[in-house]
């Protein structure tokens, strides 16, 4: 296992924690569901109270599942807030294409 240790504001540390686990139960063959579901929205609400703390974009780097949760929680705003906008213009020219693909076929 690669342990990575990075320095964040004390602020962060129950996210970093809830971020551990997340990421812990993400690799789980088969995570209890009702556990799974309070555990994330545990994690939307420490990303929804830290969103404006400096170290955030940071450490998201190290947490996917986490930095996912954000970039869901940041949609409707922002977008794909967390992406290039190369990798967010790609997704949206082939979603497009395949919805055109799609409408032809009917």
């Amino acid at each position: 296992m690669n342990i990575v240790r990075i320095e964040v504001a004390q602020a962060l540390v129950p996210l970093v924690r809830l971020a551990q686990l997340l990421e812990k139960i993400e690799h789980m063959p088969r995570p209890d569901a009702a556990a799974y579901r309070q555990l994330v929205g545990r994690v939307q609400q420490e990303l929804q109270a830290q969103a404006a703390e400096p170290g955030l974009s940071a450490l998201l780097v190290h947490f996917p599942a986490a930095a996912t949760l954000y970039e869901n929680l940041q949609y409707a705003q922002a977008g794909l807030c967390r992406e290039p906008l190369e990798f967010s213009t790609a997704a949206e020219q082939a979603a497009r294409a395949l919805l055109s693909r799609m409408a032809a076929k009917r």
